[in-house]
């Protein structure tokens, strides 16, 4: 009995001393953190370090765990549903991942690096194109001005935009408690206010702003301020969370920001001066940050405003990826290669091994951010295969390839037969033709807008990886259906022209990107070489068809969707 006793004793001295260490372990990164801000005085900047220092204690850092990151409270969910019956599941929020820390700041690899790109123009900054037109004129403030680019969409009702704004709930933001939620320019915060103390729909996050534009005919407006500033947050704010997104072939990263905003992030695989290698499937190509950053601004110049806000990014390997993840599986892969670089490699089906590691230089990696859409669960979004879909075989052809009348079948089968879905596909054409993207196997559209809508321009990764090759292939839908937008039509001959070059204005576009150069010149100069090529199979079907059988829509009612007239 006695030895019983002792027994007992001894159980719960061992469990105690367990839960004390248990507490000890889970304090001491944030002790050692304020002692550390004390002592240099900055508030406990985590700046730069070597990575021979990150070596050394490699086996003792571990991922924050998540009460010390913080998550976002009922409170703010609620806020994030703040729509009509569009949005009514929160499930989706609730999987955010982090939220924001106020008393980090958001950090930067070195005090010059950081002052120098705080002044580098993004999208919306008229002057910051180092490549000027005659007289000092922009060429993209020239382009954006004409009449072609300034047609209206038709009138939207309830059924055409994506979300329905409920204005009977209101948001304050300090009611959050979460400073991500906060205009990061301090105390303009006061002025989203309006004079009755209500908070308009400008003061919600950037990411916010751009999900409720959307609507049946366009991701994002024009000249919408909500793109400008989207594209700023994905270059400046604080990464607080990043996990590895299931699917797909390569390694991609989901990473979370401070704001409860979210996007894709394709790290560098390949430098500008790379071309795919000649022995290389379409289907096995690397997929380049840089496409995904170029395909942005391609689709922007050609107003099809269908790729998802993307921007470059210089990304911290060790503070803003291994730091910040949760994603144990992730977080292992992580080494320091012999030439004293962080390296990682993750999972996926290729390209994820140490052979083929992730190495920075020597923890900063370039990497493209895309904007998420709505989650599935507030905007279910239709996948649709790509009837020129390739048959992604060694060996095999797809039935396009061998069948010249391949496109009356398709004109015959829905959502083909009617409305603008096959001009659509002719403008997605023409984009992956000027990327030279052989990998468009399916497409999305928003499910709440039926077959009434435009087709979203995801995944374009594999594009721009040979400016040497023309791939012909890729117009075959083009030659097969001769059909084409009106708007889009008048687009590329205006594009054609020297005043308009599509390689200027591509370059112009591009340097407002924070890794610029973003593509060397000879695939701008490709560019231009194809979109001659285009306008060649567009001329030969007009002189076979005629220009009415071939060029269909007005520009008036161009992007209407209700038609009658169905596809011959």
């Amino acid at each position: 009995m006695i030895l019983f006793r002792k027994f007992r004793v001894l159980i719960l001295m061992v469990f105690l001393v367990a839960c004390t260490m248990h507490i000890m372990i889970d304090l001491l990164p944030k002790l050692e953190k304020r002692a550390a801000g004390a002592d240099s005085g900055d508030g406990g900047c985590r700046c730069a370090r070597h990575p021979g220092a990150e070596a050394q204690g490699w086996g003792k850092q571990r991922a924050r765990s998540p009460a010390e990151a913080g998550w976002p409270n009922k409170h703010t969910l609620r806020i994030l549903q703040d729509f009509s019956p569009n949005l009514t599941s929160s499930r989706s929020l609730e999987k955010i991942t982090a939220a924001a820390d106020a008393a980090d700041a958001f950090g930067r690899t070195s005090p010059s690096a950081g002052k120098a790109e705080d002044h580098k123009p993004l999208i919306g900054d008229a002057g910051g194109g180092r490549t000027a037109h005659a007289h000092g004129v922009s060429g993209l403030s020239t382009l954006f001005e004409h009449p072609l680019y300034k047609v209206d969409l038709p009138p939207l009702t309830d059924d055409d935009t994506l979300f329905n704004v409920n204005t009977d709930i209101r948001f304050y933001p300090r009611a959050t408690g979460s400073q991500g939620w906060h205009n990061e320019e301090g105390n303009q915060e006061e002025e989203e206010f309006s004079p009755t103390g209500e908070v308009t729909a400008e003061s919600y996050p950037n990411w916010l702003r751009f999900h409720i534009g959307i609507n049946r005919y366009e991701l994002y407006g024009r000249h919408s301020p909500a793109l400008d500033a989207l594209l700023k947050d994905l270059v400046t704010h604080r990464i607080t969370s990043v996990a590895m997104k299931s699917g797909g072939t390569q390694l991609k990263l989901i990473m979370t920001f401070q704001n409860y905003g979210q996007a894709l992030f394709k790290p560098m695989k390949q430098t500008r001066e790379q071309e795919t290698p000649p022995d290389f499937f379409y289907f096995s190509d690397f997929e380049r940050h840089n496409a995904e950053i170029a395909a942005f601004h391609l689709d922007r110049i050609l107003d099809f405003r269908r790729v998802p806000p993307v921007a470059g990014r210089l990304v911290n390997m060790t503070r803003e990826i291994r730091d910040v993840t949760r994603d144990k599986k992730l977080w292992r892969t992580f080494f320091i290669s012999p030439a004293n670089n962080v390296c990682f490699y993750g999972e996926c089906s290729y390209y994820c091994s140490t052979e083929h590691a992730l190495c920075g230089k020597p923890d900063q990696i370039e990497g493209s951010l895309a904007a998420f859409l709505p989650d599935l669960n507030l905007a279910k979004r239709k996948t649709w295969r790509n009837p020129w879909r390739r048959s992604y075989h060694k060996r095999k052809k797809a039935e396009w390839e061998v069948d010249p009348d391949y496109c009356d079948e398709v004109k015959q089968t829905p959502p083909y037969d009617r409305g603008t879905r096959l001009l659509d596909i002719m403008d997605m054409t023409i984009f992956d033709f000027l990327m030279g993207n052989m990998d468009r196997h399916h497409y999305e559209t928003f499910e709440k807008f039926g077959n009434d809508t435009f087709i979203i321009h995801l995944d374009n990764g594999r594009g721009f990886g040979k400016h040497s090759h023309d791939e012909l292939s890729i117009l075959v839908p083009l030659s097969q259906c001769c059909r084409v937008r009106k708007s889009t039509y008048l687009r590329l001959q205006l594009l054609a022209k020297e005043e308009y070059q599509l390689s200027a204005l591509m370059e112009e576009s591009l340097l407002r990107d924070r890794l610029s150069p973003v593509l060397i010149q000879p695939h701008l100069r490709a560019m231009d070489r194809r979109l001659r090529l285009v306008l060649q199979v567009l001329a030969g079907c007009v002189e076979k068809e005629g220009h009415v059988n071939v060029v269909e829509g007005n520009l008036a009612g161009d992007t209407v969707t209700h038609r009658s007239r169905g596809h011959r």
